[in-house]
């Protein structure tokens, strides 16, 4: 007040030093930043200070969002359904009529004269080109990554080599090769067979392998590709091989008339002969000689062969064959008498004009042919099938098969030419005809048979029973 004593208010320091009631919070950080990280270590007295975590926490989650936004952008873009098999095997069923249908046009339009037949026949050419475009997408609509198979085994190693005290490694290669859906399951346990049979007979214990030379450690490797037409799956070990005279012996024991002077290829084929095994001591892991023989026949049943290859010492590789699907077939046609018949192309060698000088006769009524300086049976077709044959034609054309490591000669009537052909079942509109593995629509609308070269490839004795 105006020349009285000065008030309250107006002393700094009750401002600074409040009214004694509450402690004034600072205005202003601490001036060092040992005390500011002091106090916001201790807080208020009451409860810690969650202000450093809350403003550190959204920039977290936004980088989060941000790395979950950028992984889920391509799976947005690419789009799936799921459609069930079988409207996808009605479709396939579809397209194969379409391709028959197409056939029979392009077989009509070739008698057709004149201006017409010029755009007609351009107009056929180009459906042909869609349909085959149309039938190749919807095939891959089947495929599946051969990896579904593969990625089984690791565990399926590993679990049998330390149950038989043996050091192995597995590789796999091509396990982005495709397979049609029905072939990806059939094809499981016939692989599983192969790789449980290359670590327990292949595969050499570390003691062996270090003894040889070899690393301590062991390898199988799975391989899948594609060549031509069809799939190749290779089960290949660096093991000891096979043996060869100790499977000719364990032949011999069983009653089985083998030469000493047959190839190797014929050798190794012996292993899939039904209750064959070179094992010395019967475990619960193999010794029965039972499975290979189920190999061979499920892959026979798939349209695929095997092939073995082996060096003693050295490993052994069993390549299996197969096709990329079972609805469509690379097929030669042939003609016997009024019948037309396809062979598979993936069992033909070679067709070749037969000269009488290369047919022999031997005991039995059966027939020999001569070809590249070894002796191979003839199955005349018109005879298994009892067909009239064509006199009109003289000639012996013979088609070279081989399947299961045996060679035939099939004598035909003509070559007729090269087709794909669709597919038929003839179990579930007719019943099973040995030596007949389906049946396919030509151009013509005729029904031709499709062989079962396998079949075919039995003992003479035995092929005098296919049509009794």
């Amino acid at each position: 007040m105006p020349g009285g004593s000065p008030s309250l208010c107006d002393d700094p320091s009750v401002t600074d030093q409040g009214y004694g009631l509450f402690v004034d919070e600072p205005t202003q950080f601490p001036s060092t930043p040992q005390q500011s990280q002091q106090e916001v270590h201790q807080g208020y007295g009451f409860f810690q200070k969650i202000v450093p975590v809350v403003e550190s926490a959204p920039a977290v989650v936004v980088e989060t969002s941000r790395r979950a936004a950028d992984k889920a952008a391509p799976a947005a873009a690419e789009t799936s359904i799921r459609v069930n098999v079988e409207k996808v095997d009605q479709l396939i069923n579809l397209v194969g009529e379409l391709v028959i249908t197409q056939a029979m046009l392009a077989e009509s339009a070739a008698g057709i004269d004149g201006a017409i037949s010029e755009k007609l026949q351009a107009g056929l050419h180009q459906l042909e080109r869609n349909t085959r475009d149309l039938q190749e997408v919807i095939m891959s609509v089947r495929m599946l990554p051969i990896s579904f198979v593969f990625s089984r085994f690791p565990r399926v190693v590993r679990d049998l080599a330390g149950k038989l005290g043996k050091q192995v490694e597995l590789k796999t290669l091509g396990e982005g090769t495709e397979l049609d859906k029905g072939l990806i399951e059939k094809i499981a346990d016939p692989l599983t067979h192969l790789v449980r049979n290359s670590l327990d007979h292949g595969i050499e214990s570390p003691e062996k392998r270090i003894a040889k030379g070899k690393p301590a450690k062991g390898t199988i490797t799975l391989k899948a590709s594609h060549q031509g037409g069809s799939i190749v799956i290779d089960v290949s070990d660096d093991g000891g091989g096979l043996n060869r005279e100790k499977i000719l012996s364990k032949a011999r024991e069983r009653g089985m008339s083998v030469r000493d002077d047959i190839t190797d290829a014929e050798v190794w084929m012996l292993i899939f002969e039904a209750g064959f095994s070179t094992a010395d001591v019967v475990s619960d892991v193999s010794g029965r000689g039972v499975g290979m023989d189920v190999v061979k026949r499920n892959i026979a049943a798939m349209g695929g062969r095997v092939d073995i290859e082996s060096v003693e010492g050295m490993g052994s590789r069993i390549s299996i064959r197969l096709p990329l699907t079972l609805a469509i077939l690379d097929g030669l046609s042939v003609g016997v008498g009024e019948q037309t018949y396809i062979i598979p192309l993936a069992y033909i060698i070679e067709s070749l004009q037969m000269a009488d000088s290369d047919m022999r006769t031997v005991s039995g009524g059966g027939h020999m042919v001569h070809v590249r300086g070894e002796y191979l049976p003839v199955v005349a077709l018109h005879e298994l099938f009892r067909l009239p044959r064509n006199k009109e034609i003289d000639s012996r054309i013979v088609v070279i098969v081989e399947a299961d490591g045996k060679k035939i000669a099939l004598l035909v009537d003509e070559l007729i030419g090269q087709h794909q052909v669709v597919i038929k079942s003839l179990e579930s509109n007719f019943r099973k005809l040995p030596g007949i593995s389906g049946a396919t629509i030509m151009g013509d609308g005729k029904v031709a048979m499709i062989l079962d070269v396998s079949v075919l490839c039995m003992a003479p004795s035995r092929q005098n029973k296919l049509v009794a």
